[in-house]
């Protein structure tokens, strides 16, 4: 099994991404600003370290065969981020999106709709332009996986769509279940399908 450095391991989406790489065997360094939220799971190593500090960052993600990342767009710096990374010298890198940046239409997405709430737009603005950075990225196999809109603590259920740039929506809305995303994610870790490109999720 890989060696995956998870930052963010103590968030809603993180926690759960931490326990499915736990589950499914991996040798996880998760990683936080606060070590004590993180869940104590086998196989997963709590560490303190800050996506502001890139150096600090770099030397807890040295030696591990991926890096997963799910923190916030508008608390953390894209260049940064990815900096730390390749200083490294990890070459696989999962990015936890968002569902802003996915097209509702040809040429419209999902942050530039009317009914798209102003408060949700600092972080949709942060996350496109996180992975428009990532999209002049040649170096790491990145992935830059979104959620469907409306992202929420559920069910593990393991049935799910997965499409590229365009919103998955049902006649239910748009929405899945952190767990089953994290199943998503960590299928993409073991079997790679979408090197250096965005793909999404939903029902």
């Amino acid at each position: 099994m890989s060696k995956v450095a998870l930052i963010g391991a103590s968030g809603n989406v993180g926690s759960r991404i931490l326990k499915e790489l736990s589950d499914r065997g991996h040798q996880v360094t998760a990683i936080a600003r606060d070590p004590d939220k993180i869940a104590k799971l086998p196989n997963c190593m709590a560490v303190k370290g800050d996506a502001s500090d890139p150096a600090g960052l770099a030397a807890l993600l040295r030696g591990h065969d991926a890096v997963v990342s799910s923190v916030p767009f508008s608390t953390s710096k894209a260049d940064l981020l990815i900096g730390a990374v390749r200083a490294a010298g990890v070459k696989r890198y999962i990015v936890v999106g968002g569902a802003g940046s996915l097209d509702v239409a040809p040429g419209r997405r999902l942050l530039d709709q009317p009914d798209f709430k102003p408060e949700w737009r600092p972080e949709a603005t942060a996350g496109a332009a996180f992975l428009d950075d990532l999209r002049g990225v040649t170096d790491l196999d990145w992935t830059f996986f979104s959620p469907a809109a409306y992202f929420h603590a559920g069910a593990r259920t393991g049935t799910f769509r997965l499409g590229k740039d365009n919103l998955i929506a049902s006649d239910k809305g748009s929405s899945i279940s952190f767990e089953d995303y994290a199943i998503a994610l960590v299928d993409e870790l073991e079997r790679p399908q979408h090197i250096r490109e965005r793909f999404t999720i939903g029902y």
